[in-house]
């Protein structure tokens, strides 16, 4: 099956998801760059107490999650290119049906059409126990 989208189309996305992948990339770089420099290592090499320890653990842990954050965004990515190379972007990996273009404009990394994304967030959500 293929997807309703314009050869013209194909293209802007697939460049949207090349240059997404070159800033998250470059972001990534950077920021580890930056926790090697960063100045909570001078905190966690002047620590006098617990409480300073936990700031500084914190400080590392929020630039890890922030990676973390772009790395599973660069998996999302190269996931989408792989379809773009597949034939298979712009189709709904649950229904096999089309992904709307302005969705894939909105989120190129779609993977879901909107009726399958709803359903998909809803069963999640149904799974999910109760937090306060």
């Amino acid at each position: 099956m293929s997807s309703g989208l314009s050869p013209s189309q194909r293209r802007t996305l697939t460049q949207q998801l090349q240059q997404r992948l070159e800033e998250l990339r470059a972001q990534v770089r950077e920021e580890l760059l930056r926790s090697d420099s960063e100045r909570y290592i001078q905190i966690a090499g002047q620590v006098h107490d617990a409480e300073e320890e936990s700031v500084a653990d914190l400080l590392a842990d929020v630039d890890l999650a922030v990676i973390d954050i772009h790395v599973n965004e660069i998996r999302n990515v190269e996931a989408a290119l792989l379809r773009t190379r597949t034939g298979r972007y712009g189709i709904c990996a649950e229904c096999d049906g089309e992904i709307a273009y302005e969705r894939l404009r909105a989120y190129p990394t779609a993977k879901r059409c909107l009726a399958c994304q709803t359903t998909h967030e809803q069963a999640a959500t149904e799974k999910r126990p109760p937090t306060l």
